[in-house]
């Protein structure tokens, strides 16, 4: 772990690398160019864009292609617990030594990058050496001037859930600039997978793409089926029993369908799907902690789960799973400053006896806990504040049997996991 601050810590003082966000291909291309154009080496590249699900329909379709004995590599963004996710290497992840490799190869470039660019060539220079039968891209944010924004011709191109999470990037702060910048700048003669949309968003990429000449699937061409509380995937020609343990919301079955539609379009066999389910978990996602340091504190009636839930949209999904559980339930809060606190916790009203809000520790761009715990009185929640994630565990155990749930951060999801 303290290797993976360092190389942050390195990057974060670089005078190559800005660490502000600055959309823009001019530098990646040039950088690219100056390498030689690895990433044309990169065959069959399916770019993920959108805003929430982007990890769990990636990490699914991944898991389905490795099944099928095929070879993948990853770009996933961002990290939970360590840099090295970022970096998926058939079946490996990139050491933090070749990582330092890579960054010091960048170096020689004198090519002045964002941070996020510099990692972003991290991938394409390592993922160009493996001759994988599929190379994954992960969107940062947007999609228009994202740094994976830079082949030509990509196999596939899959779009999640467009919602207001990315708002704070653009000039026009509206939900249709979203949908114009994710959906307006998709490649043609490519095959586009639309995920699960509201009624107005879906309106709204079939008016931008109309004039695109990709094969576009739509959610309409497969259902999320709920029978005697089992879910199906369902098609014109195939229906799944989704035999999953690790996968609670509708949101997430959404991104789970989402990837089936694709890899049974990539001519992978209904019984390798079903064979992969039930070996699915997605890292700070719904993710219940069931061993562990932080599971030993616990109390025999508590239980704990964490999830990085932190758009509007993500939270409207984790209050539609909670209401469903018949325990009471406590939350530990913590958030970015690029997000919208206010209206993400009102999507949780009613669901919590008591909110402890809390810093992201070893983070600088976190909302202090004084703040979220002010904007958790005003939306009438009973809260409480903490300096740290021990002290707020603290304030919520008890012999009451109850589920803890730490949400509103990947970030502080993966100090949770590595406090585990």
């Amino acid at each position: 772990m303290s290797q993976s601050i360092n190389l942050y810590k390195q990057l974060a003082n670089h005078k190559l690398f800005n660490k502000s966000v600055n959309f823009s291909l001019k530098r990646i291309k040039l950088a690219l160019g100056q390498l030689g154009h690895p990433e044309k080496k990169l065959k069959n590249v399916i770019s993920v864009i959108g805003e929430s699900g982007k990890f769990t329909t990636l990490f699914s379709l991944k898991s389905f292609i490795e099944a099928n004995n095929q070879k993948v590599t990853a770009h996933i963004s961002p990290s939970i617990k360590d840099i090295r996710e970022r970096f998926y290497m058939c079946n490996k992840y990139l050491t933090h030594t070749e990582i330092k490799k890579t960054i010091k190869e960048i170096e020689k470039l004198n090519t002045p990058l964002t941070i996020f660019e510099c990692l972003t060539l991290v991938y394409i220079i390592n993922a160009a050496k493996m001759n994988a039968d599929y190379n994954i891209q992960e969107t940062g944010a947007l999609w228009r001037l994202d740094s994976n924004n830079i082949n030509d011709f990509p196999i596939i191109q899959i779009c999640t859930n467009i919602n207001k999470q990315h708002l704070n990037f653009l000039k026009k702060k509206t939900l249709d600039q979203v949908i114009k910048e994710d959906v307006g700048y998709l490649s043609n003669f490519t095959n586009i997978y639309i995920g699960k949309q509201s009624p107005y968003v879906l309106k709204k990429i079939k008016k931008i793409l109309k004039k695109n000449r990709s094969k576009i699937t739509y959610p309409n061409k497969w259902k999320l089926i709920e029978k005697n509380r089992q879910f199906y995937y369902q098609d014109k020609r195939t229906k799944i029993k989704l035999n999953t343990r690790n996968v609670y919301s509708k949101g997430m079955f959404e991104n789970l369908c989402l990837a089936i539609k694709i890899a049974l379009d990539l001519k992978i066999g209904k019984k390798i799907i079903k064979k992969t389910l039930p070996k699915l978990s997605f890292e700070g996602r719904f993710q219940y902690l069931h061993k562990g340091k932080i599971k030993n504190k616990l109390l025999k009636n508590e239980s704990i789960m964490i999830d990085g839930a932190h758009a509007t949209a993500d939270a409207k999904n984790l209050a539609a799973y909670l209401k469903k559980l018949k325990i009471p339930k406590y939350g530990i809060w913590a958030m970015t400053k690029n997000k919208d606190p206010d209206l993400f916790i009102k999507q949780l009203k009613g669901v919590f006896k008591k909110i402890v809000a809390m810093p992201i520790e070893n983070e600088f761009n976190s909302v202090s806990a004084n703040k979220l715990y002010k904007i958790a009185i005003k939306n009438k929640f009973k809260a409480e504040k903490s300096d740290n994630f021990t002290e707020a565990l603290k304030k919520i155990r008890s012999n009451e049997k109850k589920l803890i749930v730490c949400f509103g951060s990947l970030y502080n999801c993966g100090n949770i996991l590595n406090k585990n």
